[in-house]
């Protein structure tokens, strides 16, 4: 049984580090940030509706991914991330990112810390929004009870600590 472990968070936390990470660990596929290109490719600034466009991006990008997943798929983001992202910026979400944040579950959530040091970047906007951001997604997750666990520490700790995450939670199969 194939299991969707989503990487969420505030930005610059380690999300895409993390993914990679334990893909590799797994020899799993991980589902990169779909917005990172979209914004990369946009020759204006970002409005209210591109972030749709991007909720759906990751969502077909996750899904086309899930084909090759055997026990794992690694997402690096989700719908809550697109959420938050909205509520912040707008002050609204967009009704499909709502529906499909109470209906495309994942089986755990790996809440990414902002305990590693800021990095810019042309695609960040709150380097110091981060411990606000992080008291959202912890909100968010707790009031919709969604599975998950705080990831901190820096490098290899950080792996370590999201593996065992993985194992406490018996995301990972037994190996007997």
């Amino acid at each position: 049984m194939m299991r969707r472990i989503s990487i969420t968070g505030p930005e610059s936390t380690g999300k895409s580090w993390l993914a990679e990470k334990l893909a590799g660990y797994y020899g799993e596929p991980w589902v990169p940030e779909f917005a990172r290109n979209y914004l990369q490719k946009l020759d204006r600034p970002y409005e209210f509706p591109d972030i749709l466009r991007i909720a759906e991006g990751q969502y077909a990008a996750e899904n086309a991914l899930a084909q090759d997943a055997r026990k794992f798929l690694f997402c690096d983001t989700d719908f809550l991330v697109c959420h938050v992202w909205c509520m912040v910026k707008y002050g609204k979400s967009h009704p499909w990112i709502e529906q499909m944040l109470n209906r495309h579950l994942y089986d755990h959530y790996l809440l990414c810390n902002a305990d590693l040091p800021w990095e810019a970047d042309p695609l960040r906007e709150h380097p110091h929004l981060r411990e606000k951001l992080l008291e959202i997604y912890i909100e968010e997750l707790t009031y919709r009870k969604l599975p998950f666990t705080l990831i901190s520490g820096e490098g290899e700790a950080r792996l370590a600590m999201a593996l065992e995450a993985l194992k406490q939670v018996n995301a990972e199969p037994d190996s007997d």
